[in-house]
């Protein structure tokens, strides 16, 4: 029988609002690049949005979603512990509204 992909969620240390009311929606380039276990993304939602942060592997399968949730305009940290995953190459996606971005992050062991 052939199993499914173990596929983790939720796997974040801490989200963290650290400033009210950017200018403009952004995805920032993870830090640091590369990591292992852990690293920090930062967002910035100009306005009330459901925010998705979702983490996929190099098939584009997800690994992890970090934020799922209607959010308040701010700029945040949050930062995802990669421990059960395999070393490679990530992509992490950001959808907030209208706005979609999406970045790499590499994960070495």
């Amino acid at each position: 029988a052939v199993r499914p992909a173990v596929v983790t969620t939720k796997i974040v240390n801490s989200i963290e609002r650290i400033e009210a009311a950017p200018a403009q929606f952004g995805l920032d380039q993870n830090y640091p690049n590369p990591f292992n276990p852990s690293t920090r993304i930062q967002f910035s939602l100009a306005a009330s949005a459901r925010a998705e942060l979702t983490v996929f592997d190099i098939t584009g399968r997800e690994v992890a979603v970090l934020v799922n949730e209607e959010m308040p305009a701010g700029r945040y940290s949050i930062v995802w512990n990669a421990r059960g995953a395999a070393s490679g190459i990530y992509f992490y996606r950001l959808r907030a509204g209208d706005y979609v971005r999406t970045r790499k992050l590499i994960l070495l062991k």
